[in-house]
């Protein structure tokens, strides 16, 4: 992908004194040997691993299985995660948020029950849960602290596990049940001051991700349960993402498929309007079946009806959705347009008693007042369609909306695909898959109104505060840099999140020769602010060059049979670019390496 949808800084930050800034924060350990690491690779891939950043972190020791969805952080993905952190927290305060930490254990009254939440109880028998997120202990936590409109803005932030209880955890970090979660909120007087905090995110977050060198789109997206009048979703660009992205390199539009608009495909006129025909149509259900049974009739011309099982907090129903009958509805947007909880499709029970007919025979002709009917914007002024009529055997034909039927409510249900007009530009939308980095929604009231989270107005009046949320996955967001920067021989860490920049391996150390100039080398990149290990472990030259191409640091110097000679060898792990070089030259190639 390009255009000013995707943004990219290849191998981390390009200003060299940034960079070197980055590097050195974070308090990390000093560089040490890899001898006094707990590192254990494996052979082969996890039998349960399906995807290539599962596959790698798991071969090469970063992560270990506890339980599933649960996993342990070995100490060099540990150093990965705390990197990144940092560069959370670097960027984040530079945009004026305070770090906060929130008890994981929460009153569980400040919930409602989701399903994936981890539930327990305390000697007292109080009910509590495990916090999935924080937008009402960090509401309360505000709502005691600031009364007046003379301490907003506050936004603070947290990094911190976090636990859901998924119903089938996969992809290694990528879908866990314990995994680590930057949460942010942000507390302002009104929506503009919303609007000013909401771009100070998102600014931070394309600055995190820049530093981090992904490949990454800021795509608008549905906000889901947590709900809110606006939201974008940062994703990392990979064959193995489970979001489908939908962009266009002319305007720089990009959503995800969930939330994506785009020029409605043409399609027949219906003509003047005519009187309805009720016609037999024995077996034939599908719309590929009724374009087969009336010729000329194509599915363009068609509306097929669709019945699904709507749940809100206080109540379920059959609810009726027509859609053109060349297009797929998108029942997350169909969700939205009900402000239901959930939507599924109704069972075959459920069809039957909510229009009177077996399957592939609903429509909007007959159907009963009391079962609600939406319809697709696609289908606004259509004439003479070609629609089910409730009856098992029967559709009709020319059916006119409002005239025939109930005039539905339209609704944009439709689901926009690759190769449909850009809704800006009209060019062809593009199709990728992405992974969920970071997500920013405008939450306005709906928390404080709820939990009566106020503060006093200019006017000396209880007012909610007007919230932003914002989300980074800690431990996901690597993961995601290993999905995007793989080989087949192992992974290829960006430097700004590489567990060491560079790595010294002495081939044979137990020869004196090597040891010394190792040691050396070790000492004078650590001297210039590299972040360095050195491999002092006795493994063959073989198993220690497989090993590092598995481990994928940045940046790698191998010590062998020509070190009485001052000859080392140096690679490059992106492309594995091998050259061999004097040893007194190592420490001009990594610092040009990094700045590269």
């Amino acid at each position: 992908m390009g255009g000013a949808a995707v943004r990219r800084r290849a191998d981390g930050i390009a200003a060299g004194a940034r960079f070197r800034a980055g590097r050195r924060a974070g308090n990390l350990p000093a560089p040490m040997r890899l001898s006094q690491i707990l590192i254990s690779t494996l052979r082969e891939d996890p039998a349960d691993a399906e995807i290539p950043s599962h596959k790698l972190l798991a071969r090469g020791g970063f992560i270990v299985k506890t339980a599933a969805g649960v996993y342990t952080y070995a100490p060099l993905m540990w150093r990965v995660v705390r990197k990144f952190a940092q560069i959370v927290r670097e960027e984040l305060d530079r945009e004026g948020a305070n770090e906060v930490m929130l008890p994981i254990i929460q009153p569980k009254e400040l919930w409602v029950t989701d399903g994936i939440m981890f539930t327990l109880k305390d000697r007292k028998g109080s009910d509590m849960c495990l916090g999935p997120t924080h937008e009402e202990v960090m509401t309360a936590y505000v709502n005691a602290q600031v009364n007046s409109y003379k301490q907003l803005p506050v936004n603070c932030y947290q990094i911190q596990d976090k636990f859901r209880d998924e119903i089938r955890p996969r992809f290694g970090l990528m879908r866990g049940r314990e995994f680590v979660m930057m949460d942010a909120y942000s507390f302002d007087a009104d929506q503009q001051g919303l609007d000013v905090a909401y771009q100070k995110m998102r600014n931070a977050y394309c600055r995190i991700f820049e530093r981090c060198g992904l490949a990454y789109t800021v795509v608008q997206a549905d906000s889901g349960a947590i709900g809110g009048a606006g939201s974008e979703e940062f994703m990392v660009i990979a064959d193995s993402g489970e979001d489908s992205i939908l962009f266009c390199q002319a305007s720089g539009y990009a959503a995800n498929v969930e939330k994506a608009t785009s020029k409605l495909p043409e399609a027949p006129d219906g003509g003047e309007v005519r009187p309805m025909q009720k016609v037999a149509t024995p077996d034939v259900k599908t719309v590929a079946q009724l374009e087969a049974f009336f010729p000329g009739w194509v599915a363009g011309r068609m509306a097929k009806t669709v019945l699904y099982h709507v749940t809100w907090k206080a109540k379920e129903k059959v609810v009726a959705v027509m859609m053109r009958g060349d297009l797929e509805i998108n029942e997350v947007k169909l969700a939205n347009a009900l402000d239901a909880l959930k939507v599924r499709l109704a069972t075959d029970d459920e069809i039957k008693a909510a229009t009177g007919a077996d399957v592939g025979f609903a429509g909007p002709v007959g159907l009963r007042d009391d079962v609600p009917l939406l319809a697709d914007e696609s289908l606004q002024g259509r004439t003479n369609l070609l629609v089910g009529c409730n009856e098992t055997g029967f559709h009709c034909l020319d059916v006119n909306l409002g005239r025939d039927c109930r005039m539905p409510s339209f609704k944009d249900l439709r689901t926009a695909r690759a190769g449909e007009g850009c809704p800006i530009s009209g060019a062809p939308l593009q199709q990728a898959r992405g992974i969920e980095v970071g997500h920013i929604f405008k939450l306005g009231i709906k928390y404080s109104k709820a939990m009566s989270a106020t503060f006093m107005d200019q006017g000396g009046k209880p007012t909610p505060f007007v919230m932003g949320c914002y989300g980074i996955g800690v431990s996901r967001t690597p993961a995601a840099a290993v999905e995007q920067s793989h080989d087949d021989k192992g992974i290829v860490w960006p430097p700004s999140i590489a567990p060491f920049e560079c790595v010294v391996a002495m081939l044979d150390p137990s020869r004196q020769e090597q040891q010394q100039l190792a040691q050396q080398l070790y000492d004078e990149l650590k001297a210039a602010g590299v972040d360095v290990c050195l491999d002092d472990r006795p493994m063959s030259p073989g198993a220690k060059f497989k090993d590092h191409e598995l481990l994928g640091m940045p940046l790698q110097v191998f010590v062998g049979r020509k070190a009485a000679e001052g000859q080392v060898e140096f690679l490059i792990r992106k492309g594995l670019q091998k050259s061999e070089c004097a040893a007194a030259d190592v420490r001009a190639k990594v610092l040009a390496a990094l700045r590269a």
